[in-house]
């Protein structure tokens, strides 16, 4: 039985079947290669989002919101005014403080000018009583007949009661250095505890202006005009754009 003639076209179309299957070959190598270098060392997947710290916008007082600055999606820098409040009542606490504060320096220059003026009448009454001493001095010396018995008893009356005068006058400047002992009209304690309260009230309200803390995106802006917010009520968050990054859920096989 003879074999049927080969035709030219088949050893050409064995040629180009043998490339393609060396090409295929050459293909699954390389990509095992890869897969074994370089792919299983690394992980996809659709399911991931980007995510960053959220910087809260919180009030540290009370008040009424005036005007914000600000909305979702708004780029803002560190610094920048985000919500005002109300400045009304901050305005008044200060306005009383600085009122206490002027009153208690006077009080306090009082407490000084009350402490010299004990001084000056402690050496008065002191002055009195040497007085009344000499003068008890010279008619004991005289008591003979020319000193009546009954004026004896008047000078000694009388140091009894400029001794009394100066115990008094002793107790009073006491009481005065005790209020003002080792300290200075400006360091006095009730100044000091006058002062603290005006810096307490200007904190306040300059702490009626909210800037953001960061530069970054607004988030989750809660806050309204008109609202009445108080200490730590969440109003917005800021997305710094320097601290992000994605949280991707990968498949357990």
């Amino acid at each position: 039985m003879s074999q049927p003639p080969v035709t030219p076209a088949q050893p050409a179309r064995r040629k180009q079947l043998l490339i393609l299957a060396a090409l295929v070959l050459l293909a699954g190598l390389a990509y095992t290669v890869w897969w074994a270098l370089v792919a299983r060392y690394h992980e996809h997947t659709d399911n991931a989002y980007v995510s960053g710290n959220l910087v809260q916008i919180t009030p540290q007082t009370s008040g009424t919101v005036l005007s914000i600055l600000a909305d979702d999606t708004d780029y803002v820098t560190a610094g920048q005014p985000l919500v005002l409040l109300d400045p009304a009542d901050a305005r008044v606490a200060l306005e009383q403080a600085e009122a206490d504060l002027a009153q208690q320096v006077r009080l306090a220059r009082n407490l000084f000018a009350s402490r010299a003026a004990a001084a000056a009448q402690l050496a008065v009454r002191q002055a009195e009583l040497t007085r009344a001493e000499a003068d008890l001095a010279r008619r004991q010396q005289a008591a003979g007949g020319a000193v009546a018995q009954e004026e004896l008893a008047h000078a000694q009356s009388a140091v009894l009661t400029a001794r009394a005068a100066q115990t008094s006058a002793k107790e009073q400047l006491s009481a005065s250095e005790a209020q003002t002992e080792g300290t200075t009209p400006a360091e006095h304690p009730a100044v000091q505890r006058a002062a603290a309260k005006v810096r307490e009230a200007h904190l306040a309200m300059t702490r009626a202006m909210l800037p953001a803390p960061v530069s970054g995106y607004v988030a989750k802006r809660s806050v309204q005009v008109g609202q009445r917010i108080q200490p730590g009520a969440p109003l917005m968050a800021i997305v710094p754009l320097t601290g992000l990054w994605v949280e991707a859920n990968f498949k357990e096989s």
